[in-house]
């Protein structure tokens, strides 16, 4: 009996050997960041662009820093990229952990942390308000008045921060950039929080509009995959340190209208 079980005992340590071998010739590292095949990009869109927003043209293709970034982290991992397109980063927040998509760039903050895992800040930039034409707010404090109505892109880093920031003046979030654009532009809202850069644009567009001096907080911008996916954010990581000294992210910038933006990584 024993010497007749001997090659059955001896067959079923083949098999195992066989099923234990078959996943070790799989790619943990692109079965947790690209699981569906492709590299999913989360992007927000409005009409600003930059080192954040980007832009969607009449094609339907997508243009931005992340939209360059996620390119070529698809690239360096070998497979094709796919950009999924949200309003703000409010939603892409919301979606982390619906497994939607499986990397992101976008600002951080304590909020965030307990929905995503972060690499190295590639931004860091002053947040503050723009007001209407003929507002009578000329600084925080003239602007920090009852009856004052702010508007702020919802669940964004910087309508947290304008919310803890004014104690008496209103915000409001709205869902898209192009929806508070159209608000300031007719008057119907005094103050618009976003960061300095996109707001200097926007006061180019909307004539007797005015950017404050004051800045209300540093709004950071990192690379960010869902929780719990270690080797992803090992990779992401990677991507990023190596983006800022290979020029990766300059190009990024470059190509995007950021040629006079410093690179400032934290």
């Amino acid at each position: 009996m024993f010497s007749q079980s001997v090659p059955h005992v001896a067959g079923l340590a083949l098999a195992v050997s066989i099923m234990m071998a078959g996943p070790a010739s799989a790619d943990p590292l692109k079965d947790q960041i690209a699981p569906t095949g492709k590299l999913r990009v989360a992007i927000a869109i409005s009409a600003a662009g930059g080192a954040f927003w980007c832009t969607k043209n009449e094609t339907g293709g997508y243009a931005g820093v992340p939209v360059d970034l996620g390119k070529e982290m698809a690239a360096q991992l070998g497979v094709p990229v796919e950009y999924v397109a949200y309003p703000n980063s409010g939603k892409i927040t919301d979606a982390a952990s619906t497994k939607a998509w499986d990397v992101s760039f976008l600002p951080q903050d304590a909020e965030r942390e307990t929905k995503m895992s972060f690499g190295p800040v590639y931004e860091v930039a002053d947040a503050t308000y723009i007001v209407k034409a003929g507002s009578t707010a000329t600084n925080f404090k003239t602007l920090d008045q009852p009856g004052m109505k702010v508007a702020a892109v919802n669940g964004t880093t910087t309508m947290r921060g304008a919310q803890a920031h004014l104690k008496n003046a209103k915000v409001t979030g709205y869902q898209t950039y192009d929806e508070i654009f159209a608000l300031l532009k007719n008057g119907e809202i005094d103050a618009f929080a976003l960061s300095r850069d996109q707001l200097n644009k926007m006061a180019a567009k909307i004539p007797g509009t005015h950017v404050l001096d004051e800045t209300f907080k540093k709004t950071v911008t990192a690379v960010a995959v869902p929780l719990n996916h270690p080797l992803a954010l090992a990779f992401a990581t990677k991507f990023m340190t190596d983006a800022t000294t290979n020029g990766a992210l300059r190009k990024a910038y470059d190509n995007n209208g950021l040629k006079d933006n410093p690179i400032r990584v934290k």
